[in-house]
């Protein structure tokens, strides 16, 4: 029988710096990832430790709530991803996004943030919205990332929402910041993969962005038509 019993954090994060390896800090912070409170553990032994928990997930779901609170507020960057994926959606609070969202300061937690619990809570789409227009980078970054994650895996929302967040791709597209025009980019691409009609939106916007003076948005742009118009896209959607 699996114990449902939760460890506390302080012994989550001494397994994590178990699993770290320093020279693959260095080798993160190449990648542009923040190497403070970084362990060097590699994300699939997090997630590993992650599928451990989930029985206790489903037997306390309150307990891991506050387990995920409580790794989180460790600051350790590893700690910080293994709470996004095993904190409960339900429970999480528009207060505790908040919180958290102005903590970030690499692109992978936000990411993985954004991929495994974000885009699953009941305030998702207002994020999308509000964190667009955000000055903060990782903010912002987060609501193009879960403008992506809601491409991918809605299949059941209609064009609608996604011609939207185009004119939010627009909007924001000049902001030349790496990690936000980088989100904008993987936004637009994703959007434009999801069937023929957003394929064609995705692309006249690609292509009115390309015509602007702003470095940003003809990157932005050009990087995006580049997939959007290759030939293993087109056929897939059948045009």
């Amino acid at each position: 029988m699996v114990s449902t019993a939760l460890p506390p954090a302080d012994d989550l994060v001494a397994r994590l710096r178990g699993l770290g390896d320093p020279a693959n800090v260095a080798g993160m912070m190449r990648f542009g990832i923040s190497g403070e409170g970084a362990l060097g553990v590699p994300v699939p032994a997090i997630r590993a430790l992650a599928r451990e928990l989930r029985p206790s997930g489903t037997a306390d779901p309150e307990g891991v709530h506050l387990l995920a609170l409580a790794l989180w507020s460790t600051g350790v960057h590893e700690a910080r991803m293994l709470a996004a994926f095993i904190d409960v959606p339900a429970l999480v609070t528009r207060t505790q996004v908040e919180a958290w969202a102005c903590d970030l300061d690499s692109w992978d937690v936000c990411d993985q943030l954004c991929g495994n619990l974000l885009d699953r809570t009941a305030f998702a789409w207002e994020l999308r919205e509000e964190w667009a227009g955000r000055p903060e980078t990782f903010v912002k970054r987060a609501g193009f990332a879960l403008m992506t994650q809601l491409a991918v895996h809605d299949k059941d929302a209609s064009d609608e929402p996604f011609l939207h967040f185009l004119t939010l791709v627009e909007r924001e597209a000049d902001d030349d910041r790496p990690y936000v025009r980088k989100a904008v980019n993987w936004a637009l691409r994703q959007i434009g993969k999801r069937d023929a009609a957003l394929w064609s939106a995705a692309v006249d916007a690609a292509r009115r962005l390309r015509e602007r003076e702003s470095r940003a948005a003809r990157w932005v742009a050009s990087d995006a038509l580049r997939e959007l118009q290759s030939d293993a896209v087109r056929t897939r959607l059948g045009l």
